[in-house]
C-alpha cells in the first residue's frame, strides 16, 4: 500500500471530572491521533493511548511521540509494518496507534467496516462501567445501572476492599461486580477473603509479569483471575494460558501492540476456551471505535470497558458521538472505523502536530 503522508496530532481533551485510580487522577486526556493517507487521498485513523506518566506501563505520551515520529513512521511507506515494528523493541502503544490507522485505511480501501474486515460478528457489544476512587461508590453504581451498564469495575484501595465491596453489595446484592487491583497487591492471602462477594473477576492483582503469583492465587480462589498489564503480546497471552495464571483475559489494542497481536490472542483464546473482554484506556472516539470493532469478535463474551462519548468527555473529537443504548453500544457500520474526526474541535485541542510526506 502506497502512502502519501502520515500525521501525528497531539491532543488534550477536557474531561467532565477527574478520573482516579490507585495511581492518581487525570483531569484531561492527552493522546496522539495517528492519521495516514494513501496515494488516492483515503485516510485512516488510529489512537496512541499512552498516559502522560508511566503509571500504567512504561510508555508515556512523550515517549510514544518520539518513537512514532523518529523511528516507526519514517520507515513505514511501502513496507510491511510488522517487519518494521520488530526492529524497535517494546513501545506497543506507539505501534498500536499506527497499526490502527493502517487497518482503518485498509478496510476503507475495501469498502468494508473494520469489524467486517477483521471477522467481527456482533452488531452491538455489551458495555461495562467503572467506579472510580474519586466519588461516592453507591451513587456511582446507581448511575451506572440507570445508564444500562452490564457490569461495574470497582477501582479499590488496598486494605479497604471488603469495606468498599460490602457497601456496594448493600446497594445491590447481585449486580455483576469486579475489582481492578492495578498490580498493587503482594500476597494471595490479601485477596482470598473476597471470594464471599462472588465477583465476576479480580483483574491484575499482582505486578505485571508475575505469572507465578497469579497462578498460585487462581489455584486457591473460586473467583476468576483476569490478567491485564501482564499481557503485552501474543506470547504473554500464550504463557498465561499454558501456565494457568488466569481464567479470563483483558485485551486492549494499545497494550498488546495493535491489531496483529490482538487477533492472534483472540484466535488462541478460542482454542483454549478462555473468555475475553475488551479493556478501555479512557480513549477518544477514534480509539473507542477501534475497541468496538475488537469487541465484535466472537470470543469477546464479557462486557468490556466501553462507554459512550459522553461518559468522560464534555465533547468528543468525532463528529457523531458514540452512544450507549440499553446497556449496549452499536458497532459502527460505515467504512473502516465508521467515525470521522471533528477537525474543527480537534484543532482547538491540538497541542502539537508533526507530519511526513512519503
Amino acid at each position: 500500500m502506497k502512502l502519501n503522508k502520515a500525521v501525528l496530532h497531539r491532543v488534550e481533551v477536557p474531561m467532565k471530572a477527574p478520573f482516579t485510580t490507585a495511581h492518581g487522577a487525570i483531569g484531561s486526556r492527552e493522546v496522539i491521533i495517528v492519521e495516514v493517507e494513501d496515494d488516492k487521498g483515503e485516510r485512516g485513523y488510529g489512537e496512541i493511548a499512552a498516559f502522560p506518566s508511566p503509571f500504567y506501563t512504561e510508555e508515556t505520551v512523550t515517549t510514544a511521540w518520539h518513537i512514532a515520529k523518529d523511528f516507526l513512521l519514517p520507515s513505514l511507506n511501502g513496507k510491511d509494518a510488522t517487519r518494521i515494528f520488530r526492529t524497535v523493541q517494546g513501545h506497543p502503544m506507539a505501534k498500536a496507534g499506527i497499526e490502527q490507522a493502517l487497518f482503518d485505511l485498509k478496510a476503507k480501501r475495501e469498502g468494508r467496516s473494520l469489524s467486517e474486515y477483521i471477522g467481527g460478528t456482533r452488531k452491538e457489544v455489551a458495555a461495562g462501567g467503572v467506579i472510580s476512587l474519586s466519588g461516592d461508590p453507591k451513587k456511582e453504581l446507581r448511575t451506572l445501572k440507570q445508564a444500562g451498564f452490564q457490569r461495574a469495575k470497582v477501582k479499590v484501595e488496598r486494605g479497604r476492599e471488603k469495606e468498599q465491596l460490602q457497601a456496594l453489595r448493600e446497594e445491590d446484592a447481585s449486580f455483576p461486580l469486579m475489582i481492578d487491583g492495578n498490580g498493587a497487591y503482594e500476597s494471595p492471602d490479601e485477596l482470598l477473603p473476597l471470594d464471599e462477594f462472588k465477583l465476576l473477576m479480580i483483574e491484575q492483582p499482582f505486578r505485571s509479569g508475575d505469572f507465578r503469583k497469579h497462578r498460585h492465587l487462581q489455584k486457591k480462589m473460586n473467583t476468576p483471575i483476569c490478567l491485564d498489564e501482564s499481557i503485552r503480546s501474543f506470547e504473554d497471552a500464550v504463557q498465561a494460558m499454558e501456565f494457568k495464571a488466569c481464567r479470563i483475559l483483558n485485551v486492549k489494542l494499545s497494550r498488546v501492540g495493535g491489531w496483529s497481536e490482538a487477533l492472534q490472542i483472540h484466535d488462541r483464546a478460542v482454542n483454549e476456551d478462555m473468555p475475553l473482554w475488551c479493556g478501555g484506556m479512557v480513549e477518544t472516539g477514534i480509539g473507542k471505535a477501534h475497541s468496538l470493532a475488537l469487541a465484535s469478535l466472537p470470543n469477546f463474551t464479557l462486557p468490556g470497558d466501553l462507554s459512550g462519548s459522553d461518559r468522560y468527555f464534555e465533547k468528543d473529537i468525532i463528529k457523531d458521538p458514540i452512544s450507549l443504548e440499553g446497556g449496549f453500544i452499536r458497532v459502527p457500520e460505515g467504512p473502516g472505523i465508521g467515525v470521522e474526526p471533528d477537525f474543527g474541535y480537534m484543532e482547538s485541542v491540538t497541542k502539537d502536530r508533526w507530519f511526513q510526506r512519503y
